[in-house]
């Protein structure tokens, strides 16, 4: 059974009400000792995130420089968060989020992809905070010593082939030949729920190919 985010989050929602000020911001996040804090609206409905990045913004100077017809949306941006007052300014939207029910494995690769440290948890019922899931808190889960990880790997590819198997961080990248298409997508499937994986890199060659898609009708 695969590990869920209420088996490991932190069931205290660091969060900040959308006309919290700057210093209030600051001062939540030097009390949880964390980079970033979730904006919650008055139903406690996520509707951001501020990390520390947004804040640092207000010291590089961006709101000095007078904005440009020439500027990329990612600049004009950063030049209103720099000059920016409230959580609600200060905003990355919409929040990332994440359920108590979503797999440990599933979170670890949406924080990879979007390069975040935490994720607010919601109800998945009523939309609401319920907790933060913490970098540190995922990384429990993928800390396997990288030899045992290995082991549960091989095992569940076929013995009678020969595989090569590479672990850095939780991501296995497997290489090796197989017949078909088909098997090789079954063997990363298989890795994949190997608990502790985080992610499967796939260099599984194949003879000939047996999973056809069909097109769409014009």
């Amino acid at each position: 059974m695969s590990i869920e985010v209420k088996d490991v989050m932190g069931r205290v929602a660091i969060a900040v009400l959308e006309h919290a000020s700057f210093a209030d911001i600051v001062a939540a996040m030097k009390r949880y000792a964390v980079g970033a804090v979730t904006v919650i609206d008055a139903d406690r409905r996520p509707v951001g995130v501020v990390s520390e990045d947004d804040l640092l913004l207000k010291e590089t100077g961006h709101a000095r420089h007078a904005v440009s017809v020439f500027d990329s949306r990612a600049r004009r941006q950063e030049h209103r968060k720099a000059g920016a007052v409230t959580a609600a300014e200060l905003m990355t939207s919409p929040a990332i989020t994440v359920t108590p029910g979503t797999p440990v494995r599933e979170a670890a690769r949406l924080m990879h992809a979007r390069r975040v440290k935490q994720l607010p948890v919601i109800d998945p019922v009523t939309g609401r905070v319920a907790g933060t899931l913490h970098q540190r808190d995922v990384l429990r889960v993928f800390t396997r010593p990288a030899g045992e990880l290995e082991g549960d790997v091989r095992a569940v590819l076929p013995r009678d082939g020969t595989f090569s198997v590479a672990i850095d961080a939780g991501v296995v990248t497997i290489g090796g030949r197989v017949a078909a298409r088909s098997r090789a997508v079954e063997l990363t499937e298989a890795v994949r729920a190997v608990e502790g994986v985080v992610d499967v890199v796939a260099e599984i060659e194949h003879d000939h190919e047996d999973l056809f898609t069909v097109p769409p009708l014009l």
